[in-house]
């Protein structure tokens, strides 16, 4: 695989893309690539600051207009201090998380503004990943999982199986929308299958 490569994972909340992500990446450190795994919101410094603004506290915290701010300027801070200069460095960047979170929470799940978070992403961003894993699974499921965690980080899985759901109906209509780099991959399966999922996509896609 050639360096300046950008692979991302998306899912809703407890669908396991964390752990997958994680896999991939000492997969391709074992094959002898460069690879710097990072996630969002988080990732640099000021980022990370950002995301405890996000990710904890009470539902109703923030209205869905800030949160595209806040993560636009996490992103941001992201791409200028960790993205790019690796990217930049010919290293294999893996990210939990990018734009396209963005774009299914904020952009369609909390409210109806994907136009918005399209425009932000387009003046502030203007990055795209090359190929997007998306891990699919049962809502339910996967909140319990998220919830079982108890991580202090379950401010969106505290919105409820409705979010969770529409969550889920956002990432499949992306998937479709940009067909070209996102893979719809079971997550329903045990975790070595969805890994094994995963490497046979990279493997194919890269060949």
């Amino acid at each position: 695989m050639k360096g300046g490569f950008f692979i991302t994972f998306e899912g809703i909340d407890g669908s396991g893309k964390t752990t997958q992500s994680r896999l991939l990446a000492t997969l391709l450190r074992d094959y002898g690539q460069d690879v710097l795994h990072t996630r969002e919101p988080g990732g640099s410094e000021g980022a990370e600051d950002i995301r405890r603004l996000l990710v904890e506290g009470d539902p109703n915290r923030w209205s869905p207009e800030t949160e595209i701010l806040l993560f636009t300027a996490a992103r941001r801070d992201h791409l200028e201090r960790t993205i790019r200069p690796a990217l930049e460095a010919d290293q294999v960047v893996i990210c939990d998380r990018f734009a396209d979170s963005t774009r299914v929470y904020q952009g369609a799940a909390r409210a109806e503004l994907r136009t918005t978070v399209d425009r932000l992403h387009d003046l502030m961003i203007a990055k795209e990943p090359d190929l997007t894993f998306i891990i699919d699974m049962d809502p339910e499921i996967a909140l319990g999982r998220g919830l079982a965690r108890h991580s202090g980080e379950d401010r969106f899985e505290d919105m409820g199986l409705g979010f969770q759901e529409k969550l889920r109906e956002g990432f499949l209509g992306l998937a479709k929308q940009f067909p070209d780099r996102c893979h719809v991959i079971d997550g329903n399966q045990s975790p070595a299958s969805v890994s094994g999922e995963i490497q046979t996509v990279v493997e194919q896609w890269l060949s």
